[in-house]
């Protein structure tokens, strides 16, 4: 179906401050404990009116304390003014006196800012089962509110402020058009180790100037983040501060809404095209790899079956190991495949690399294995699988295991 839309996507940009009314800072307040003022590691995020507000959250049982507020808040409250964010301390595992702590950063904010406290959501992101600094936190976020702006200096200090382990910043811009009418959708995130499906250890914001209503934007931001951010793997690891959050303004006076099934689409492609951008970043910096992969797996019976075999070879120790050997080991593709015990049959897989036969019917082609050689040492290629069972299909994002990645994380 042809599409009644514009869409621009572009990456590496300033940040949130290309969406109208929403300014943003960063400050420095040695969140780490290191005497380090050199490093930015407070973001602020407002919106000049109250915004629309909605997020996903990691599926980890064990969630910290802002996790547990921000899904409180969200429940409560329709619109949004702030997001606070500090790099450097999780504020996981920190019983009362951390939900405490993240209920006094709102407060803080929303003091500054002249808001309700319920409308200031809040992330952390670093050491878990750390204190939070509290006086330093609210000397970070003081500078930070004095700082509001919406400038690149300002935007690029934001970004800069949620990293963790991530060597660069991850923004991204995508503006579209539909009838004459434009709306622009800008993010950022963190994120480079402890990414497993299902969430990473990952914060991603997104910003909009449309008009929606929080149960359409929830099914709207659900909808992005399971093929996205729910698509990726660097280690398989699962975080305790995974967040997604996206506040939308109305600024463009651009309504969303399921009336309109054409704005309602360009909505849903520009917030999907920014998560989708985030999410390959987030893969491509992870933690000491090499390689970004896309896993494929066609022909299954359901999205299920095919979900469940993408993870299964995404996060096998082997075959992650094989890529960073540049070694086309087949052999351990189809037996991550096969220990996802979805009741495939070997003699009936296709298998794939960029487009080079593998497999056949089960069979090998040796007849291509320079070829899959060449192409599995390259810093991005495809695996495609097909199961030929039936018609459905997904994909997840993956990245190789690395003797850097283990010498990186033996130890904080």
């Amino acid at each position: 179906m042809a599409e009644n839309f514009k869409i621009q996507t572009t990456e590496d940009v300033a940040g949130l401050n290309l969406v109208k009314g929403f300014k943003v800072a960063g400050a420095a307040c040695d969140i780490r404990n290191k005497n380090d003022m050199s490093r930015l590691d407070v973001a602020l995020i407002v919106s000049d009116i109250p915004a629309t507000g909605s997020g996903v959250f990691t599926t980890n049982d064990v969630k910290a304390a802002p996790v547990v507020l921000d899904i409180k808040k969200l429940e409560q409250s329709k619109t949004m003014r702030a997001i606070v964010a500090n790099s450097g301390n999780a504020n996981a595992c920190t019983g009362a006196r951390g939900m405490e702590d993240a209920e006094n950063t709102c407060k803080i904010v929303a003091d500054l800012i002249g808001s309700d406290p319920d409308q200031v959501l809040v992330c952390s992101t670093g050491r878990i089962g750390e204190f939070m600094p509290m006086q330093k936190l609210k000397n970070g976020i003081s500078e930070a509110a004095s700082k509001l702006s919406d400038s690149e200096q300002a935007a690029k200090e934001a970004a800069l402020a949620i990293m963790t382990s991530d060597t660069r910043p991850k923004t991204v811009l995508s503006v579209v058009e539909v009838g004459g009418k434009k709306i622009s959708v800008a993010g950022m995130a963190k994120g480079a180790g402890m990414i497993e499906p299902n969430m990473a250890t990952m914060l991603a914001f997104i910003v909009s100037d449309a008009k929606i209503s929080q149960p359409l934007l929830k099914k709207c931001l659900k909808t992005a983040a399971d093929k996205t951010f729910n698509r990726i793997t660097v280690d398989g690891d699962m975080s305790t501060n995974d967040t997604v959050l996206c506040l939308c303004n109305g600024s463009s006076q651009v309504e969303v809404s399921e009336s309109d099934k054409d704005i309602l689409e360009a909505f849903q492609a520009a917030i999907t095209a920014v998560s989708r951008a985030l999410a390959r970043k987030i893969v491509g910096d992870g933690e000491k790899i090499t390689k970004v992969v896309e896993v494929k797996v066609e022909g299954a019976r359901d999205e299920a079956q095919a979900e469940k075999i993408c993870r299964s070879i995404g996060n096998s120790l082997l075959v992650k190991s094989s890529w960073f050997g540049c070694d086309p080991n087949w052999g351990r593709l189809t037996d991550a495949a096969g220990y996802a015990r979805t009741g495939i049959s070997i003699d009936k897989i296709d298998l794939w690399y960029d487009g080079v036969e593998v497999l056949k019917k089960g069979q090998p082609v040796d007849a291509n294995k320079p070829l899959w050689r060449e192409i599995v040492a390259k810093k991005t290629f495809t695996i495609t699988m097909n199961l030929n069972m039936g018609s459905a299909s997904e994909a997840i994002l993956a990245a190789d295991l690395t003797e850097e990645y283990v010498n990186f994380n033996k130890g904080e």
